[in-house]
């Protein structure tokens, strides 16, 4: 879980911005991951960031996120960043954490009630519906551990689910899962972008960014591209990037 005391401070983002980075340069120490980034995630936009291993796309979104400080320029944001939703990579979750499904997904009302709030009816039967819209129906009281690999995303995207923020950012939400999963996944994040969601999400494969997502960042240290998906992957077609 995100630990909300850490983040930093925002400002408010550019008109018909969900999400505004001038001239931004992100880092460890000494290292420069992102260098000299500016431009905005528009309102309901859907958004792959595509790139090169070690190419900054983690750490921009932990920058959006406000858990990873710039170095240099600024980062704004229209949403509290509490209110942000966020799927990191699955490695960042121990499967054998002794909890429920159930318990996983209620998980994402904690931004809605705290970390100490009841779960009232309504909420558990939100909880539900999540579960079912997944294809977990069922499994409610399975613990984590013993879920397929597909089925563990599914959960982690459930959790999403419950939570219903205004802005969704994913890093490589379909890595590792079997294609009837990768498909289902797809569709949510359409349902997402239909709904006026602003998605965001670090992806590899470029045919299904193509077919997907709308918009694409092209992310090498700095950026190589950002707009209309079609036009950036073109202008990237002679790049030695994962496709």
């Amino acid at each position: 879980m995100m630990r909300m005391d850490r983040m930093e401070p925002l400002q408010p983002a550019q008109a018909g911005a969900d999400l505004s980075l001038d001239r931004v340069s992100l880092g460890y120490g000494a290292r420069l991951a992102v260098q000299d980034l500016s431009g905005h995630f528009a309102r309901g936009s859907m958004t792959a960031v595509i790139g090169p291993n070690g190419g900054g796309k983690s750490t921009l979104l932990k920058g959006l996120l406000g858990l990873l400080r710039p170095l240099r320029g600024s980062i704004a944001s229209r949403h509290p960043r509490p209110a942000l939703g966020y799927l990191p990579q699955a490695g960042g979750v121990d499967p054998q954490f002794p909890v429920s499904v159930e318990d996983f997904v209620a998980v994402g009302l904690w931004p809605r009630i705290g970390a100490f709030g009841r779960v009232t009816p309504p909420l558990a039967e939100r909880v539900r519906v999540a579960i079912a819209a997944v294809g977990l129906q069922g499994l409610q009281a399975h613990y984590i551990g013993e879920l397929s690999g597909g089925q563990f995303q599914r959960m982690r995207f459930a959790r999403l689910l419950v939570q219903d923020p205004p802005v969704v950012l994913l890093d490589e939400p379909l890595a590792g899962v079997d294609e009837a999963t990768a498909q289902a996944l797809l569709q949510l994040l359409r349902d997402w972008h239909m709904q006026g969601k602003t998605v965001i999400a670090v992806l590899h494969e470029r045919e299904r960014v193509r077919s997907h997502f709308p918009q694409t960042l092209a992310l090498a240290g700095r950026m190589r591209g950002w707009g209309e998906t079609r036009a950036v992957l073109e202008a990237l077609e002679d790049a030695e990037w994962p496709r």
